[in-house]
C-alpha cells in the first residue's frame, strides 16, 4: 500500500542513527553481544538533584496541560541560562519551550523556509537536518570540509555556497558528528561574509554546549550584527544526560518565537509537565554540577583516539567537544575483508557491526561519504572492547 502514502514519508529518509541502533537491538535479540557505538547518548543516570524535581513536581499535582511556549518559570531560567552562559538576552516572548531540540529545529524549518528555499549546511552535519529541511520543501545545499581543517567550513565555501535562494544556514558547534567547535574568531569570519547577504537567517545548534573540552564556548547570536538573524537553539539531552525527557528550546528574534509557538500550537502543543519542571531545577544549577561528566567524556576521548591510532587505516582529529569522533576510513574502500567488498562508509559501518559486533554509523548520513561516526558516549570497558574487536577484524 506505499502508494496510498504521501510523497512526503515516501521520499524521507530513516534517521541512520536510529536504524543502526535498531539493527543492533534485532542481533542482540539473536543472542550477538553487541557493543552500541552508535547513538549520541549519554550512558549516565540523570544527576540526582534534578531526578528529585521531578519527584516533588509529581507530589505538586503538575498533571495539567502546559503553556504551549513553556512554563513562565522555565523561560525564565532559560533567559538567565543564556545571560550567564552565553551573554545573551532574550526575553520571555523570545523563548520557546519544545519536545527536545529536534521539535525546535523542525518548527523553524517550518515557519522560515518556503519551497525552494537553499539552506546551507556544513558537512559533517547533524544527520536529520537535511530532512528537516526537505520536509519543509526547502532545498539542503551541502558544503564540504576536510578532517584536515577540522570539519569547519570556512568563509570563502560559505560565500560559495550562497545564491540568491539562499535563506538560511544551519550547523552546530560542537559539531554532531565530528566533536569541532568553532571559535570566536571563526565565527566572525562567517559573519563577516552574511553581512552583505542581510536575508540570510542562521540557525545555531549549541545542544553540546556543555561538552567543550576547549574551554570557552561562543554563540553567533553574541556578535550584535548577527543577534536579529539567529536562531539558538538548545537543551537538557546531552549535557544533563536527560535524552528521554524530551526537552529543547530556542532564543530567537520574537517575531520568529511567535510563529514557532503558532507552529508547536497545531501540533503538540506545550511539552511535558513534569520534566519542564526538572529543567527549571537543572539550569538553574551551577555548570560545575555536570562536570564530571564532562570530565569523564575528555577521558574516553584520550582513550578512544590512542586506541584507534593503533589500527592501520584509521585518520582522525581531535574533537573538541561532544562524545563523538569522525575518522576517515575511505583507505580501506574497494577492499574485500572477510569475502565482503567494502565500497564505501556505509559498507564499512555494516561490516563492522556483522563482523565485530560494534555499531556505528556511516558517515553518508551526515553529509560525509569518507567517515563513519563513533560514540564514546560508552563505559571505557566496552570501548577498550569495541575498538579491540574492530582492530582485530580489519587485521
Amino acid at each position: 500500500m506505499m502508494n496510498q502514502l504521501s510523497d512526503r514519508i515516501n521520499n524521507l529518509a530513516t534517521s541512520a542513527t536510529l536504524a543502526m541502533a535498531a539493527k543492533a537491538r534485532e542481533l542482540r535479540a539473536e543472542g550477538k553481544d553487541i557493543i552500541g557505538l552508535s547513538l549520541g547518548e549519554p550512558d549516565f543516570n540523570t544527576p540526582d538533584f534534578i531526578k528529585e524535581a521531578a519527584i516533588e513536581a509529581i507530589n505538586q499535582n503538575y498533571n495539567s496541560y502546559t503553556p504551549v511556549d513553556g512554563y513562565v518559570e522555565l523561560k525564565e531560567a532559560i533567559i538567565t541560562k543564556f545571560k550567564r552562559d552565553n551573554n545573551l538576552n532574550y526575553s520571555l516572548p523570545q523563548i520557546v519551550v519544545s519536545t527536545g531540540a529536534k521539535q525546535a529545529l523542525a518548527n523553524v524549518a517550518a515557519v522560515m523556509i518556503n519551497p525552494g528555499d537553499e539552506v546551507i549546511l556544513p558537512c559533517p552535519y547533524w544527520v536529520s537536518y537535511s530532512d528537516i529541511v526537505k520536509l519543509s520543501d526547502g532545498v539542503p545545499v551541502e558544503v564540504q570540509t576536510s578532517i584536515d581543517n577540522d570539519f569547519k567550513m570556512t568563509a570563502e565555501q560559505l560565500e560559495a555556497a550562497i545564491t540568491p535562494k539562499t535563506k538560511m544556514i544551519w550547523y552546530s558547534s560542537p559539531c554532531n558528528p565530528s566533536g569541532s567547535v568553532y571559535s570566536k574568531e571563526e565565527l566572525r569570519t562567517l559573519a563577516d561574509v552574511l553581512k552583505k547577504h542581510p536575508h540570510i537567517y542562521v540557525v545555531s545548534d549549541e545542544i553540546y554546549e556543555h561538552i567543550n573540552f576547549k574551554g570557552g564556548h561562543f554563540s553567533m547570536a553574541e556578535f550584535d550584527d548577527m543577534y536579529d538573524r539567529t536562531v539558538t537553539v538548545n537543551g537538557v539531552s546531552k549535557a544533563f544526560a536527560m535524552t528521554g525527557w524530551r526537552i529543547g528550546y530556542i532564543g530567537a528574534p520574537d517575531w520568529i518565537a511567535r510563529a514557532c509557538n503558532k507552529m508547536q500550537g497545531q501540533i503538540t502543543s506545550g511539552a511535558n509537565c513534569i520534566a519542564q519542571r526538572a529543567v527549571i531545577t537543572a539550569l538553574e544549577a551551577d555548570p560545575s554540577r555536570i562536570k564530571y561528566m564532562v570530565d569523564e567524556f575528555k577521558e574516553r576521548r584520550k582513550l578512544i583516539l590512542d586506541l584507534l591510532s593503533e589500527i592501520e587505516g584509521f585518520k582522525t582529529n581531535e574533537p573538541e567537544g561532544a562524545f563523538y569522533v569522525f575518522p576517515n576510513v575511505s583507505s580501506y574502500f574497494g577492499k574485500t575483508i572477510k569475502g565482503k567488498t567494502i565500497n564505501n562508509a556505509s559498507d564499512f559501518s555494516l561490516f563492522l557491526l556483522e563482523e565485530a559486533l560494534v555499531a556505528t554509523v556511516t558517515g553518508e548520513a551526515f553529509g560525509n561519504p569518507d567517515c563513519i561516526r563513533i560514540s564514546y558516549a560508552a563505559s571505557q570497558d566496552n570501548i577498550k572492547e569495541a575498538i579491540k574487536r574492530i582492530k582485530s577484524a580489519l587485521s
